[in-house]
């Protein structure tokens, strides 16, 4: 019988954070193998569940297709999400190309689930779903009062009730941004702040203007943000220069935001001029 909770045997050794989807968060693991799955933390936590699993999708998109995005609102699982494809080969080469990439102003964290997601196991073993989803089930029950993760959180909870009070939250240390001549860019451009009238083709409009443009894509559940991907890096830094002060129906600022490959990413505002026509 298949082992539903590995990823096969051959793939590459990697870093690996929790198990899938519908398990219980944990520090990452060494030495063990890409999966399918991938763990994202970092996440903007204003966001809302929907809005955040739409944008991932869209996101996530271009390297293959999306098996499943889980992402939960309750207070652990809060800023995390999961990402399923098809293949290990799509998961390592999606992780490579958007690490850093700032969604919602925060550069994300990722790296291989521990274990397989559900919609995995129903894509390429599903004869051992049943199987699969008792371990899961047994697992994290097994791990309900001994996850470290999870005793760290109601030791936090019960000392807050003793003392009246949470502990003051430690001050947040303020984002250094790069100037944008010493990091080069990634080929996909974030855009946030769109007029929620704006449509595909008018932004396939402006951006096409500049070569070797790939794919615009439009969140349906959060019409004033988008993806603008490019063949290549170098695109990309050019569209992005060419716009700088472009103005967009008169008054919406369009921020659009960069990811680096070193985790870093620099933002700028861009003012576009065209008029946009009403759906």
């Amino acid at each position: 019988m298949a082992d539903v909770q590995a990823p096969p045997p051959n793939q590459i050794p990697a870093q690996v954070a929790p198990a899938g989807p519908d398990a219980a968060a944990q520090p990452p693991a060494e030495n063990e193998v890409a999966s399918e799955t991938l763990y994202i933390q970092n996440l903007n936590e204003k966001i809302k569940v929907d809005v955040l699993k739409a944008s991932l999708r869209g996101l996530f998109k271009s390297y293959g297709e999306v098996l499943d995005v889980v992402a939960h609102s309750n207070l652990r699982m809060r800023g995390q999400a999961f990402v399923s494809f098809a293949s290990p080969e799509i998961a390592a080469k999606a992780m490579r190309e958007v690490r850093g990439f700032p969604l919602y102003s925060k550069p994300m964290q990722i790296s291989f689930a521990r274990t397989r997601s559900d919609a995995v196991v129903k894509r390429l073993d599903a004869e051992n779903f049943e199987v699969h989803k008792t371990q899961r089930t047994e697992h994290k029950r097994t791990t309900r009062y001994s996850n470290p993760l999870k005793q760290k959180f109601r030791a936090k909870r019960m000392a807050a009730e003793v003392d009246g009070a949470a502990a003051a939250p430690a001050p947040k240390r303020p984002a250094v941004q790069m100037p944008d001549e010493y990091l080069p860019p990634n080929k996909i451009l974030f855009l946030q702040n769109l007029p929620e009238s704006v449509t595909k083709d008018q932004l396939m409009a402006l951006f096409s203007q500049y070569p070797n443009l790939h794919e615009v894509r439009l969140i349906p559940t959060k019409r004033d943000i988008a993806f603008v991907e490019y063949m290549d890096e170098g695109s990309a830094g050019v569209a992005k220069d060419a716009l700088h002060n472009y103005k967009l129906d008169g008054e919406n600022k369009i921020k659009a935001c960069i990811s680096f490959r070193h985790h870093l990413c620099t933002q700028v505002i861009v003012y576009c001029t065209i008029v946009v026509s009403f759906l």
